[in-house]
């Protein structure tokens, strides 16, 4: 992980720090340095399990599929944050979607980066609005998917998520 990056919210204090699968081995990539998320992938792994229990308690179907999709493309940038370098200044490249830059640096969550690409078109109508784009099913389908993404990224980057237990006595 790069060490520029500091972890700075309380928030974050589910995750801990990487172990030694978590990625600092690995290559890291050059990707284009305004395409690069601002935040640590600890931050960003937190939001993505905020987002999807947030889509928890929405009713209406194409937000709770918006808000899911949303975690894990949350998910993803935790993984380009983490194995990700910015390339060297020069000319901006074209826009390139977060699902196309992780085949780059994780080619094994190519599967996950097609699933979800291929739903984007879906959520962005459901955010737009459209009336009936997104069927129960299909959020609540969307939801799992993204809930198993986070959970194999977070085992991909080192960290393992503990829910939190209602309830229980300090």
């Amino acid at each position: 992980m790069p060490t520029n990056r500091s972890s700075s919210s309380s928030n974050i204090s589910r995750f801990p720090a990487p172990g030694p699968s978590g990625g600092a081995s690995r290559q890291q990539l050059p990707i284009p340095a305004h395409a690069l998320p601002h935040r640590t992938p600890r931050e960003l792994l937190t939001m993505a399990r905020h987002g999807l229990e947030e889509a928890t308690e929405i009713r209406a179907d194409g937000m709770r599929y918006a808000t899911a999709h949303l975690a894990a493309l949350r998910a993803a940038a935790a993984v380009l944050a983490a194995r990700a370098v910015p390339a060297a200044p020069g000319r901006r490249s074209r826009v390139t979607s977060v699902w196309s830059l992780l085949v780059l640096v994780a080619p094994e969550l190519s599967e996950w980066a097609a699933f979800f690409a291929s739903t984007a078109s879906k959520r962005s109508a459901a955010e737009a609005g459209i009336p009936r784009v997104v069927t129960a099913r299909e959020a609540d389908d969307l939801m799992r998917s993204a809930e198993q993404f986070i959970a194999v990224v977070e085992v991909a980057l080192g960290y393992s998520y503990q829910p939190r237990l209602e309830g229980l006595a300090s």
